[in-house]
Parts: C-alpha cells; structure tokens; sequence
C-alpha cells in the first residue's frame, strides 16, 4: 500500500511509520520542520496543496496523526483564547484540510482508507475533567471521522478513529501503559482490518471497541 502518515517525526507517527515501512509498504511521512521527511504543516492549506501536488499518485491510506497538546497543565483560571484556536487548527481542521486534499488521490486507490487518530479523552462516557481543550478537540475529531465515514462510503472509502493507548511519548510521558512501538503494531492491524463493513469504527490499538 501507498500510504501517507501525518506528524510522523517523531512518537506514534514515527513508530508507526517504521512498522507500515517493515510490512513491505511505501509510507510517506510528513512532519513540519524535518528535513528528512515530507514537509507539511497541517494548518496550512498551501502546504497541504503542495503535497497532494508533489504525490499525484493514487493513495492507498491517509493516517492523520498530527497533533498537539496544548493545554496539558492549564488550571481552570488558564486555557487562553488563542489556545483553543491553535490546538483545533491542528487535531481537527488539520486533518479536515489533509482528508480533503488527499480525496482525489485516495479514490483513485482500489480499496482506499482514512485513518484518524484521536483518543479516549474524546469520549463523552470517560470525563475525569482537566485537559478541556484537548478532550474538546479529539471529541470533535472523533465527530468529525465518523460524518466522513456516512459520506464517503458511497464513494468507496473506509473511515475508521482510534484511540492509540496511553503512550510513552513526549505527550503521553514516561508511566504510560505501552511502548510506540505497541501502539503502533496494533494500529498497523487496525488499518489492515479496516474495511467499508467497519468504516466510523471508534476503536482501540488492540481492537477494544472505545465507548463514544
């Protein structure tokens, strides 16, 4: 498969990357400041433009990874305005803006798939508090998959969100429950397994479904 990883520098994407990589795929990764990876800064429609032009190749799988966290720590006195527009411009404009460009050469794809990462802080049914622009911001993704998912399988392309476990990366820190490399062989299987039956799937890395 062709497929194209968003935030893939570093954590997840990295990981992830490297598993589709040794499972005999071509991954593309992308980051905003690597030299060694495609560039492309999610909340820039040229540069999401200049790389759906730089591909012109029919994609197999879109993983829209990129993200950020912006608002670990903040007490309810912070959360500034710009913040939340900041942290929406990435975890879900974003991956709008890169589904949207990518859509022409995803369909030209035989059995095409849209991979969104977002995570348990999404769900509605799990509300420790805390992390309001996060939480926000991947309930919005999530959302925003599962519409995709109820308009673009008539045109032949799965849908499919993710809560990618409690990672030991720089945003999941170092008492988190699995390794990248956990979290991405099992969403490497999730991405095999998705298909249009299971398109608007909210699941787990190992395949749990996730309560919404």
């Amino acid at each position: 498969m062709r497929i194209l990883i968003t935030g893939a520098n570093r954590g997840i994407g990295a990981a992830l990357a490297a598993e589709l990589s040794a499972r005999g795929n071509d991954v593309t990764g992308t980051a905003r400041n690597n030299a060694g990876l495609a560039p492309l800064d999610v909340t820039d429609p040229g540069s999401i433009a200049s790389l759906a032009k730089a591909i012109d190749a029919p994609l197999d799988a879109l993983i829209c990874n990129a993200g950020v966290y912006l608002d670990k720590g903040q007490s309810i006195d912070g959360y500034p305005q710009q913040m939340w527009a900041d942290s929406f411009a990435v975890n879900v404009t974003g991956v709008f803006l890169t589904v949207q460009a990518m859509l022409p050469l995803l369909k030209q794809a035989q059995t095409p798939k849209i991979m969104i990462i977002s995570s348990q802080m999404a769900s509605d049914t799990r509300a420790p508090g805390g992390s309001y622009i996060y939480r926000a911001s991947k309930a919005a993704a999530l959302n925003l998959g599962r519409n995709l998912a109820t308009d673009l399988a008539p045109q032949g392309v799965a849908v499919g969100i993710y809560h990618p476990g409690w990672v030991q990366t720089d945003m999941g820190g170092g008492a988190a429950d699995i390794t990248p490399q956990q979290s991405a062989s099992g969403l490497a299987d999730r991405l095999s397994a998705l298909s249009l039956a299971s398109t608007g799937c909210f699941e787990c890395w190992d395949g749990r479904p996730h309560p919404y």
